[in-house]
């Protein structure tokens, strides 16, 4: 419902694909490597917030859930703040729908503008109706949560083309979707009491992700899969809906477009750049391929990529791969990756899968139009070389104008010197 009434931007990613780098390069319009904090970190006291702005022009500031995942807080300037504890583990619409109709009661009193971030948890892991979700409720002291209202099942889903379809695999991205259901019923609640606060007419709404879902091949990746996100914008009386299927948006887009939206001054050196043109119905040069990043994750481990998205083709650079380094994040702890080496011991090409994904190699080259699941890398394919250069240069250009820590690595290990 809210995809109707909004603009919906298709080739909109994440800066970073995973949670909190992903959400405060958002929150700073500044890549993780020039916000101060590439992995989960707090973010550099120096560097201005968007909430920050909006308090200084009389704003209220209101979050659920993922507080911890913007620091340090005081840097966001929250006046109305409930954690996840709070939320029913970030699951509960019902909660959703009462401190934001509080939050909104809130600011309608005290007669401010506002800016709510509303954080659902879901569909992070642990999924609904999973192994790692029992667990997690065995463990909780009086504040659980409800069932999705909907449940998917295993034989009415589609695996995602970068997975096999192994039995256990369906299972899992069945989890995930009934998931999904759970976030999107948080959305209705959030919606719900905005709408009986009267205010629906005079308030933009964002949608977007933090990361793609927390499988093999897509979160705290590069990959089409990592960083592609459902970015909506309703804005009644301004925005017409409908979908935009030409121009590339990145999360470090967010913060300088709420500025602009606002008619508030922008800092000068944020990575990103405001889309309101497109809002308004306008072209906008410079929006022909995104770059997107993965620094340090939650882990600690440092797996630095690079990647350079157009309409057509993706190029990788894997900083930290050197055929001896074995990476691994959060998506290798469910059903999939457990499903996936069990296979491996039988099926060739679910191997070669396991063990690309374990160790890569520096460069990857996709035809994302052919092949959206990047499964064949064209990068060591001598018909492919020449693009393989364009993109190369490509890169470098991103990585120069954004100040990149992993540049002079990339000069030297793509034959870049000059």
């Amino acid at each position: 419902a809210l995809a109707r009434q909004s603009r919906w931007f298709v080739h909109a990613h994440v800066a970073a694909a995973i949670c909190q780098p992903s959400r405060q390069a958002m929150m700073t319009g500044r890549y993780p490597h020039n916000n101060g904090a590439p992995g989960f970190h707090p973010i550099d006291p120096s560097i201005p917030t968007l909430q920050a702005h909006l308090r200084e022009a009389g704003f209220i500031n209101g979050i659920l859930g993922k507080v911890d995942h913007l620091a340090p807080q005081q840097k966001y300037r929250w006046e109305h703040v409930r954690e996840m504890s709070k939320l029913g583990q970030g699951r509960d619409p019902g909660k959703y729908y009462r401190f934001a109709a509080e939050f909104l009661d809130r600011a309608r009193s005290g007669r401010r503008p506002f800016f709510f971030m509303a954080n659902s948890h879901d569909p992070h892991r642990p999924f609904a109706g999973s192994d790692q979700e029992k667990h997690t409720r065995l463990r909780e002291t009086g504040d659980g949560y409800p069932d999705p209202s909907r449940i998917y099942h295993p034989g009415e889903i589609q695996v995602p083309g970068f997975l096999p379809n192994l039995p256990e695999v369906r299972r899992e991205v069945a989890e995930y979707l009934s998931s999904c259901r759970r976030a999107d019923d948080t959305v209705g609640a959030i919606l719900k009491a905005l709408d009986e606060s009267g205010e629906a007419k005079n308030t933009i709404i964002i949608f977007l992700s933090d990361n793609g879902m927390a499988f093999p091949y897509a979160k705290a990746n590069c990959y089409l899969s990592s960083t592609r996100t459902p970015l909506l914008v309703r804005w009644p009386g301004r925005v017409t809906p409908g979908v935009d299927r030409t121009h590339f948006i990145c999360g470090v887009d967010f913060m300088p477009t709420i500025l602009e939206i606002m008619r508030l001054p922008q800092p000068g050196d944020m990575d990103g750049t405001s889309f309101l043109p497109l809002l308004c119905g306008e072209s906008q040069s410079g929006r022909e391929s995104v770059f997107t990043t993965i620094n340090t994750l939650a882990s600690a481990r440092a797996f630095p990529m690079r990647c350079l998205q157009n309409h057509r083709y993706g190029y990788i650079f894997n900083a930290w791969s050197d055929g001896q380094t074995v990476y691994r994040n959060e998506s290798q702890t469910g059903r999939t990756w457990a499903a996936m080496q069990q296979a491996s011991e039988s099926d060739p090409a679910i191997a070669a899968r396991v063990d690309f994904f374990s160790h890569r190699v520096v460069e990857e080259l996709y035809d994302l139009e052919n092949d959206p699941a990047c499964l064949n890398n064209l990068a060591t394919r001598p018909e492919f070389a020449t693009l393989l250069g364009r993109m190369r240069v490509q890169m470098r250009e991103a990585m120069e104008k954004t100040s990149d820590p992993q540049l002079e690595l990339f000069i030297e290990v793509a034959g870049m010197r000059r």
